[in-house]
């Protein structure tokens, strides 16, 4: 049996995961706020604080998006306690849209667990609000039993010292 979870979907019954299409965080700021600082942890003039900022240009406003917004970040927390194996990947376990998303895949399904995924191509807000959530800048991003294990790499590693399948082993059984 094969599934995959969709941020774009509503929730149905069978999976507990929420729609996020609703979450953004916005704020408009004139451009007079915004001071130029001459350091070398500056971008085009712009300074930026710890967590990620994107920002639009209009011919009067500046929009700034906080990616991880307090609302996102609760629905993260809840998206991946409710789960013992839960990925944020490029594409769906069916359908992987990167080798590395599609390694992680192979491998979980070599070691026969259950596992949902999360298409982070369907919504720019969750992907750079995954990035702070985990402080990892790469996806696919794996988590196991509510906590963060790692990328790719980290993953393919644990695999072949057999730690992945302990932990694995350990998550299914509490």
């Amino acid at each position: 049996m094969s599934s995959s979870v969709s941020f774009h979907s509503p929730i149905t019954s069978s999976s507990r995961i929420p729609n996020f299409e609703s979450v953004s965080c916005t704020t408009t700021i004139n451009r007079s706020a915004l001071r130029y600082h001459g350091r070398p942890n500056t971008y085009g003039g712009l300074k930026f604080s710890s967590h990620s900022i994107k920002t639009v240009v209009s011919s009067r406003r500046i929009g700034c998006f906080a990616a991880l917004s307090p609302e996102l970040k609760t629905t993260l927390d809840k998206v991946v306690t409710s789960h013992k194996v839960i990925v944020f990947m490029k594409g769906t376990k069916d359908f992987p849209q990167c080798g590395f998303s599609n390694t992680v895949v192979s491998i979980l399904k070599a070691v026969n667990v259950p596992f949902e995924t999360v298409n982070i191509l369907e919504n720019e807000i969750l992907r750079q609000g995954l990035k702070e959530y985990s402080q990892w800048p790469t996806f696919p991003q794996l988590y196991i039993d509510g906590e963060f294990f790692g990328g790719c790499d980290i993953t393919v590693d644990a695999y072949k010292s057999g730690e992945l399948q302990e932990l694995l082993e350990k998550a299914s059984l509490s």
